[in-house]
């Protein structure tokens, strides 16, 4: 095994010396070989100081351009790789905030995407790595929000800095050291709930969708209602909020009706709010009015506004995410550059606000 890996070492030594500079994705393709591999060739090479390596590309020592980097590698140009597993819903203003404060520092965002598919992240970020991508943006496909199986791995084994957004790893998982930057979902719910007890109501409930931040928005629901002396519903499980799969209207439908006809509940947290827009009139149809017989709050404000009864919401600061995220990977860059010891790693929590419309009526109710 081993002459087949010096071979391509003298290979790569070869087309280096010839060529003076080449992209890291060319060389590997023009030896056949994964970005990944011939990262770690170059690795090899560039400890033993045989040829220098710039971000996204490979320079033959003594070469003009391995003087200085390239414009796409100062500190007025960064190339940032950005990872997301879709543009809906709140991602497509966190990449405009990404974007926005990338492009203010004379740098380029760069795009990938998952799919909600775990195995496409660490592909994607291959991908923008070998494009030249210094750093890494990632809001990793993590159904629960935070890393099972092992899905931490190659964020671990990343050669270049990353920042993650909107999620995190638990205490005690080597990715809980990583920077990142995500919105403060429990404190959100507990502000929904804190505003239901301002308004008199006494007895609420919650249906949240099933995905990355619904246990957030549990434990602030949960705490909010123990701290502030609520009665959650019952019917949901010992009070904790019920979790459904996205589009499964029927069961939240039926979930609802019957806390307001049988349980006597007044108030309700909905996530997302496009379920809350397509309940409200399933409710009514019901004879059960939004905000008459059920006060309602949304979570995520992406539409809520545009409901027929336009829904109060509890709205993540989005763009702000993507702005700091970004910011934070900028600032290790430079970093690098300079050679200066790294500041701390950070865990920023922004906070989300509530926007205040028809859903829940105005008056206080009786207690």
């Amino acid at each position: 095994m081993r002459p087949h890996v010096d071979q391509r070492h003298e290979r790569v030594l070869e087309l280096v010396r010839e060529r003076g500079s080449l992209r890291v994705a060319d060389l590997a393709a023009e030896l056949g070989v994964s970005a990944v591999t011939l990262r770690r060739d170059v690795e090899t090479l560039a400890a033993q100081g045989r040829l220098q390596r710039l971000h996204g590309a490979v320079v033959w020592p003594g070469d003009p351009a391995a003087q200085a980097e390239p414009r796409h590698a100062s500190a007025d140009g960064a190339v940032i790789g950005m990872i997301v597993p879709t543009t809906n819903y709140i991602f497509a203003d966190i990449v405009r905030g990404a974007r926005e404060a990338v492009g203010a520092q004379g740098g380029r965002l760069v795009l990938g995407m998952s799919g909600y598919v775990d195995t496409e992240d660490p592909m994607q970020a291959e991908h923008l790595i070998a494009g030249g991508a210094q750093g890494l943006l990632v809001a990793p496909s993590w159904f629960g929000g935070v890393p099972a199986d092992g899905q931490e791995k190659w964020l671990l084994e990343c050669e270049v800095p990353i920042v993650l957004v909107e999620r995190s790893a638990p205490a005690g998982n080597p990715a809980a050291a990583l920077d990142r930057v995500r919105t403060d979902r429990a404190h959100g719910a507990a502000v929904a709930v804190g505003h239901f007890a301002s308004l008199g109501h006494r007895r609420i409930t919650a249906v949240l969708q099933e995905g990355p931040h619904a246990a957030q928005i549990s434990a602030g629901y949960l705490a909010a209602v123990r701290s502030l002396g609520l009665d959650a519903d019952a019917g949901a499980g010992a009070g904790a909020p019920t979790v459904r799969e996205h589009g499964d209207y029927e069961a939240s439908l039926d979930h609802l009706a019957e806390a307001v006809e049988k349980r006597g509940v007044t108030a309700a947290l909905v996530h997302s709010d496009e379920d809350a827009i397509v309940l409200v009139p399933k409710l009514q149809a019901r004879g059960i009015s939004v905000p008459g017989d059920l006060a309602l709050i949304a979570y995520d404000d992406e539409v809520a506004g545009l409901s027929d009864v336009p829904l109060t919401a509890i709205a993540p600061p989005k763009r702000s995410v993507g702005e700091l995220a970004a910011k934070l990977l900028l600032q290790r860059l430079a970093e690098r550059r300079s050679g200066q010891h790294p500041a701390p790693r950070q865990h920023i929590e922004l906070l989300p606000e509530l926007r205040i419309r028809s859903s829940c009526g105005g008056e206080t109710l009786e207690s």
